[in-house]
């Protein structure tokens, strides 16, 4: 519940988002103070399930596509499909909503033949699943290395700044992944180089040097999972808009700018602007959509689907 924590634990989940790999010393020094408290704090938080540091992959480094999929199926049958849905590697994001009349995830395709296997063979024929509605993500404007924590966490611009790691020189190419790299960016985000060079099979410094390449190459950051009561927010919305197309670029950039959105994007389909909203409550979700949204341009349609239940988070899968 949201009374379990506090400002110090917020203020931790916020310098986490800054640098995943933070050690607890300096994450210490900047929140003032010891580095006995911060260890105990994260591995608090960390035992709990109400934070992890992760390692999110970018699918367009790797030339992969990125689905938006609604799922709708009976009510009898939306968890079970749910939960196969989420055991499956390459989703993400797996939830209820519409009355938990329609499942909504996030899937990553590799390749023409997977897009087409997933969309054209595996989904439309499960047992119970009555449609299928496939939304291509063209362009993100909010979302993925940007997180909702950097919204909304506590810290002020000279403690993310004194947190912030130096910048990585961008090193542009093709990246293939081999299964020790499948290992590596699916295991913890603060794990050590001793403890990953035993999952990988690789040495420390191998490691190392494949950590930083993958960082360069933008298919690796780090990301922080965390409890949405840590942030102050207790109900998610999926918003689907259409808006006129000589005013999508202006639309999806104002939305990328609220601090409701955790993510935002151009589709493909019938709408062609998504958006992921939280709100602390009913009220706040009724004040955003009647003054935020209603003040975007160009909007001609808006579809709203609060989310009953979110069977799967973010997931690391490369």
């Amino acid at each position: 519940m949201e009374s379990d924590y506090d400002e110090l634990d917020r203020r931790l989940v916020h310098a986490l988002q800054v640098d995943g790999r933070a050690p607890f010393s300096t994450i210490a020094a900047v929140l003032g103070v010891s580095d006995r408290t911060v260890a105990r704090r994260y591995a608090r938080l960390r035992s709990t399930g109400a934070v992890r540091v992760l390692g999110g992959v970018d699918p367009a480094a790797l030339g992969a596509v990125r689905w938006l999929l609604r799922v709708r199926c009976a009510p009898s049958a939306s968890v079970a499909v749910a939960e196969a849905l989420a055991r499956r590697p390459e989703t993400s994001w797996v939830s209820l909503s519409s009355g938990g009349t329609e499942i909504t995830c996030t899937v990553r395709t590799e390749s023409e033949a997977d897009s087409e296997a997933l969309l054209l063979a595996r989904l439309p024929r499960t047992p119970r699943v009555e449609g299928v509605s496939a939304h291509a993500v063209l362009h993100t404007f909010y979302g993925g290395p940007d997180s909702l924590i950097a919204k909304l966490g506590p810290l002020d611009a000279e403690a993310v700044e004194a947190l912030r790691p130096p910048p990585l020189p961008h090193r542009p190419g093709p990246v293939r992944l081999d299964d020790g790299d499948r290992r590596l960016l699916a295991a913890d985000g603060r794990a050590g180089f001793e403890q990953l060079a035993a999952l990988t099979g690789w040495s420390p410094t191998t490691v190392r040097r494949r950590m930083t390449e993958l960082r360069e190459r933008g298919v690796l950051y780090l990301d922080v999972d965390c409890d949405k009561h840590l942030l102050g927010f207790s109900i998610r919305t999926l918003l689907w808009l259409s808006v006129a197309p000589p005013h999508l670029e202006e639309a999806g950039q104002v939305l990328a700018g609220h601090p409701e959105v955790a993510f935002a994007a151009a589709t493909t389909g019938p709408t062609n602007l998504y958006a992921t909203v939280v709100c602390a409550d009913q009220r706040a979700l009724y004040r955003y959509l009647t003054t935020r949204v209603a003040a975007l341009p160009a909007v001609l349609q808006v579809e709203t689907a609060p989310v009953i239940r979110t069977v799967k988070q973010a997931a690391n899968r490369a």
